[in-house]
């Protein structure tokens, strides 16, 4: 697979050589710096050349096929400290001290010459330049290729792990008495396949080995996209140092962190799994099949709290006055796009004594014993893994804080922090074991550009999901939770399969939401019903509106999951800035499972579901494995004619709706909240065509009280009469209180107003497009094309006051749009 790179294209290129070297772990020691907006420290990675990883996953994967109902018994990781030493302060003999803990698409104007740059800030650390083949031809030297962008790299060194005492033990040849290279590499080969028992040890020599000195300075480059790492004489993966460590700094416009204030004015920095994922937060291996454990040591100013993806619940270590140090570590390997940090001001919202919502804490949901029957049987690579350990599989509310600034602790406490237990332990109750220990929930930025993201041990919501009731809070964080499952512990092995990720979620948190709730199963399948409603209106404005081929879930047909012979690859659209704010991969991933689940029953369904959970957790897959398992879990008479090649064609390999999809919306009788709606939706368009003045013995009609969804899906089909008056937009304002809905109501009825120049209402519109940046893109748009004088200039005046804290995709897009 040769790639062909367009500098001004919106493919996302992966450049890490992970064919023939792979990143196992990653060492951060990083300090924050709120005042020149930057981050910068050092990184230690721990290699394996490629050749050597690729044979010890041939033997895993064949052990596991032989002895498929033999479970290892591995523990499960518990809080761990192990401090790591600022690294610029380092030297042979090691001295640990407790005290001492340290803890989308827009063209690029970087300068190309990575170097020149960097010996600007690296203040005489020297560097040097050459173009070198990146496999191993053994003609030149080896290149190791890490994807990088916005970074000040400064200085790259090997690492003498051989000079840490008590490394000796991992030195299996006598004949390596003579510190070299071989010797190095083989210390390091031993320490990265420890067994899992082993894993405090393991974070233990990791840390010891990042404070070890350096041993010769490596040469490098940068471009626009990668960092490339060199030694002399090198040839090799198998030749080249297997510990590097690179001293860097990100830079304040870089595309993988977003530097803010929060809703209280306090300045702080997340990172916002932008496009570019984290390569301008550290040099790393993007490409999912690079998955890597990780240890990190964070420090900031005293007052700032940092939260990270980490097993551990983190606490502050103060190291002098003004100043803490956080550490965090991960034992379960995972891509390096799903490493998350945000430090802010933050508060913990802790639940307010004797309240009424302790007892939402209880578990009501109770999965039979056959759901787990499949426990301690692991295909992954070794790690302590949850699904081994019996007392996680049983463990239905998983330990969780949630932090917030501290003007939103209120509407935490009233909405959020009742809502995650009830959820998470509803997720238990669908799929099993919550494959993470433990979870932050922080409430994020306004300029955040999603209601929520996921990530290990860590999740982000939107201050969107707060208002208006319970429904939006809960669905959405119902959604988010399921990405632990899938998205999080079974990933994509292709990033152009998102529909993995995002269609599972989507199908799961109806689900979830409904156990959460206690609804009776008619009660429940009606939601669902009307969710599906609402979801394949959104899909058909989708397909019509959108490019068609933007609408391939499985964009690269047969050659998904292929890359280059270095590892190479590229994502289709992954810089596209308009891709972030399309539902397709949502929604038609959505409706192929709910396809799939309406073909087997529910009950078949889900129990097929857990099976693919524990057959899959810690892997990476491809839309293949999922459905070839599915399909032979199927009873031959429930198949009817399904294949893999049919769903592929008509689901996955498609632009527009699906047929079958077609077919089922046609033929299928509106639920009933829907047809109340339609009922309400005609006395509205009644009372529209009212004279002002009306007879006296005429009635005043009388509306249904509506569910959130049965709002949203009222408001739209309100949007498309041509016409409502001033009189009847003020009387469905006062009926359903619209300014005090959830967000996704609150966005139609702004619709709304810009449709029919309701200017007493424009300042609603206002406070949403400055509130709810995560959903008001889409408005931006309409105020501009009606023409309509004093809607451009609200338009303009919002973004002028938003811009520079606003998401950089969404700023570009919306700039389109006005300018």
């Amino acid at each position: 697979m040769d790639m062909q790179l367009d500098p001004a294209g919106d493919d996302l290129p992966l450049m890490a050589n992970t064919s023939h070297i792979l990143v196992k772990h990653y060492v951060l020691d990083l300090d924050v710096d709120f005042e020149s907006q930057v981050i910068e420290g050092t990184i230690v990675l721990f290699l394996e050349d490629g050749d050597r990883f690729k044979k010890q996953n041939r033997s895993v994967e064949e052990a596991c096929q032989s002895e498929s109902n033999k479970g290892c018994k591995l523990g499960m990781p518990e809080p761990c400290h192990v401090p790591v030493t600022n690294a610029r302060t380092f030297s042979s003999e090691m001295e640990y001290n407790d005290c001492a803990i340290c803890s989308k698409g827009e063209k690029d104007t970087s300068d190309k010459d990575g170097n020149h740059d960097n010996q600007e800030h690296a203040a005489g650390i020297s560097s040097s330049k050459r173009c070198c083949d990146t496999g191993n031809h053994g003609s030149e030297e080896f290149l190791l290729v890490l994807d990088c962008c916005d970074l000040s790299v400064l200085k790259v060194e090997e690492v003498d792990v051989a000079a840490v005492p008590g490394m000796e033990k991992f030195t299996r040849s006598p004949e390596l008495t003579v510190v070299s290279e071989e010797l190095r590499n083989q210390i390091v080969r031993e320490l990265v396949t420890l067994p899992a028992n082993r894993w405090r040890e393991q974070l233990d020599y990791y840390a010891r080995c990042s404070q070890a000195a350096g041993c010769g300075e490596l040469l490098f480059d940068t471009d626009t996209w990668s960092l490339q790492i060199r030694k002399t004489g090198a040839q090799t993966a198998t030749d080249f140092p297997h510990a590097i460590r690179i001293w860097y700094k990100t830079k304040p416009e870089g595309r993988s962190v977003t530097w803010t204030s929060d809703q209280s004015g306090r300045p702080c920095v997340y990172t916002v799994g932008s496009p570019v994922n984290n390569r301008a937060l550290f040099p790393c291996q993007e490409p999912p099949v690079a998955m890597s454990t990780w240890q990190a040591t964070v420090r900031a100013a005293a007052s700032f709290v940092v939260l990270m993806s980490g097993e551990n619940s983190a606490k502050p270590t103060q190291l002098w006055e003004g100043c803490s140090s956080w550490y965090y570590y991960v034992t379960m390997p995972m891509p390096a796009s799903t490493f998350t940090i945000a430090v802010g001001c933050w508060t913990e919202v802790k639940m307010e004594p004797c309240s009424s919502a302790d007892s939402a804490t209880e578990t009501p949901f109770s999965p039979s014993e056959a759901d787990f029957r499949h426990v301690g049987v692991c295909s992954h690579m070794e790690y302590p893994c949850r699904f081994q350990n019996a007392f996680a599989t049983t463990q239905q509310i998983i330990p969780h804080r949630v932090f917030a600034p501290v003007c939103l602790t209120g509407a935490c406490q009233e909405t959020l922090l009742q809502l995650i237990p009830p959820c998470l332990s509803a997720a238990h109750s669908v799929l099993g074991t919550h494959p993470f220990s433990r979870l932050d929930v922080l409430i994020v930025p306004a300029n955040f550009p999603s209601l929520g993201m996921a990530s290990p041990h860590i999740m982000f919501l939107s201050q969107s999901i707060l208002t208006g009731g319970s429904h939006l809070c809960g669905t959405r964080l119902c959604h988010e939770i399921a990405h632990a499952w899938f998205g999080l512990a079974l990933g994509a092995r292709d990033w152009t399969e998102e529909w993995l990720s995002e269609g599972f979620a989507s199908h799961l948190e109806d689900v979830f939401w409904a156990a959460a709730q206690q609804l009776a199963p008619r009660e429940a399948r009606e939601q669902r019903e009307l969710r599906a409603c609402l979801r394949w209106r959104r899909l058909q404005d989708e397909t019509q509106s959108s490019p068609a081929e933007m609408q391939v879930l499985r964009p690269n047909k047969d050659k998904t999951g292929h890359t280059s012979d270095s590892g190479a690859s590229v994502i289709k659209h992954g810089l596209n800035p308009e891709k972030i704010f399309m539902q397709v991969h949502y929604l038609k991933g959505y409706f192929l499972l709910r396809f799939l689940a309406e073909r087997l029953g529910d009950e078949t369904y889900f129990s097929f579901l857990r099976k693919f959970v524990h057959a899959f957790h810690g892997q990476l897959i491809l839309s293949q494995d999922f459905l070839q398992m599915l399909l032979e879990n199927i009873p031959e008479e429930k198949r009817l004619e399904l294949s893999v090649e049919n769903i592929y064609q008509d689901w996955l390999e498609s632009s527009g709706i699906p047929k079958p999809l077609q077919r089922e919306r046609r033929a299928g009788a509106e639920c009933g909240l829907a047809r109340q709606v339609r009922a309400e939706v005609t006395k509205w368009i009644r009372v529209n065509r009212r004279p002002r003045k009306r007879k006296r013995r005429e009635r005043e009609a009388v509306f249904e009280k509506l569910l959130p969804d049965q709002l949203v899906l009222l408001l739209e089909h309100l949007l498309e009469q041509k016409t409502l008056s001033h009189r009847t937009l003020r009387s469905l304002q006062r009926t359903y209180q619209l300014q005090d809905q959830d967000a996704e109501v609150r966005h139609r009825w702004c619709e709304l107003i810009v449709k029919h120049k309701f200017t007493k209402a424009y300042e609603s519109v206002e406070q949403f497009l400055q509130e709810d940046q995560a959903m008001g893109v889409y408005l931006y748009g309409e105020l501009m094309v009606s023409e309509d004088a004093r809607q451009q200039q609200l338009a303009r005046r919002c973004f002028e006051r938003t811009r520079e804290q606003m998401d950089r995709s969404s700023a570009q897009v919306v700039a389109d749009m006005l300018f």
